[in-house]
């Protein structure tokens, strides 16, 4: 089974950027599609970016799109989310997460998804 490590995360003000890491274990990292999910207090964990095995297709959620980018590389078994203009609502745990399985539809859902990281705290002020 894949071992995830995320860091990077932090407390920053409105508009600032950060860069989150995911560090895998085993040789096979270049077989999993990616994600990256979300999860704020008081709220279920929702879908923020994916990547396929090459890096070549990625989704965003909407809340996201045009602010994060997701990318990975297999040589370095890490996979990163770039995070521009960041806003008090970005505030969550940020978790990373592999799967076997891709298309549209399953990688924007947790239950697709069969590794997970034990989280960054990413924490936006005003």
């Amino acid at each position: 089974q894949v071992q995830l490590v995320e860091s990077g995360g932090g407390l920053v003000h409105d508009g600032a950027s950060l860069r989150l890491s995911c560090a895998a274990s085993g040789r096979t990292f270049s077989r999993y599609a990616m994600g990256w999910f979300r999860q704020a207090p008081g709220k279920e964990r929702e879908f923020v970016a994916a990547i396929n095995w090459s890096g070549d297709t990625t989704y965003y959620a909407d809340s996201v799109k045009g602010r994060f980018t997701i990318s990975r590389d297999n040589a370095k078994n890490t996979m990163w989310l770039l995070m521009n203009n960041l806003k008090p609502e970005d505030t969550a745990v940020y978790y990373c997460a592999v799967t076997y399985s891709w298309s549209k539809t399953l990688a924007l859902g947790a239950s697709s998804y069969d590794s997970w990281g034990q989280g960054t705290q990413v924490t936006v002020s005003t």
